[in-house]
């Protein structure tokens, strides 16, 4: 793997490790830090500041009722599924989202496929494929996207991504991502809200692709 240059911003590292970031955000810095070093000891350091804080708190008093309660609940619990690993390019965090299965990916027009992992309020979670030396349509954005390269690497006006970088965008990033010459572009993708394209075909088919 190529070194990682592109990383996770410390805030939003910290709303992970907190637990309150929407899921498919969640999962694309999950998929990064299950490949990144820097920001998994970043993880684990936020979770034992999270844990050290939690323990200067007063204790609350709990019932016996309440006690008894919980205990009930989680003897009926089902067992947790068996973590999910890894498969080729796709880490533990996206296998998962892709239920341990390969991608089925529908055409979008121009060799570019995708497949939607999840759309929901929260935003949506996608994996993308370029073909090589292929750019996606200019585009600037609503909200927030999270772009996490898998295979191959995309450049763009913010810079070269390969193999475990992320690109951040917010709106106020107006881009064409181009996949580099050595080999199709495999990225996940989380969004928060829609793209805006300049282009009039990318416009109407948006509703189709749910871009």
């Amino acid at each position: 793997m190529s070194k990682i240059t592109h990383h996770i911003p410390e805030e939003m590292l910290r709303a992970y490790a907190a637990g309150t970031l929407p899921q498919p955000f969640a999962v694309v810095i999950a998929a990064h830090v299950s490949l990144c070093d820097a920001c998994r000891a970043a993880v684990e350091a936020e979770s034992v500041l999270g844990g050290a804080l939690l323990s200067e708190l007063s204790p609350a008093t709990v019932s016996e009722g309440a006690r008894d309660r919980l205990f009930a609940a989680l003897d009926s619990a089902p067992p947790a599924p068996p973590q999910q690993r890894g498969s080729g390019i796709f880490p533990a965090p996206v296998m998962e989202a892709l239920s341990g299965q390969p991608p089925r990916w529908k055409m979008l027009g121009g060799g570019i496929r995708q497949q939607i992992l999840s759309a929901d309020g929260e935003g949506s979670l996608r994996l993308l494929y370029i073909p090589r030396g292929r750019a996606v349509p200019e585009h600037s954005h609503g909200g927030l996207e999270l772009t996490l390269v898998l295979q191959g690497s995309f450049s763009d006006c913010e810079g070269q991504f390969g193999v475990g970088d992320v690109e951040v965008a917010h709106d106020d990033v107006d881009h064409q991502p181009m996949a580099g010459d050595a080999e199709p572009c495999i990225c996940l993708a989380a969004t928060d809200a829609p793209l805006r394209f300049r282009a009039m075909i990318p416009r109407l088919l948006q509703p189709l692709f749910r871009i």
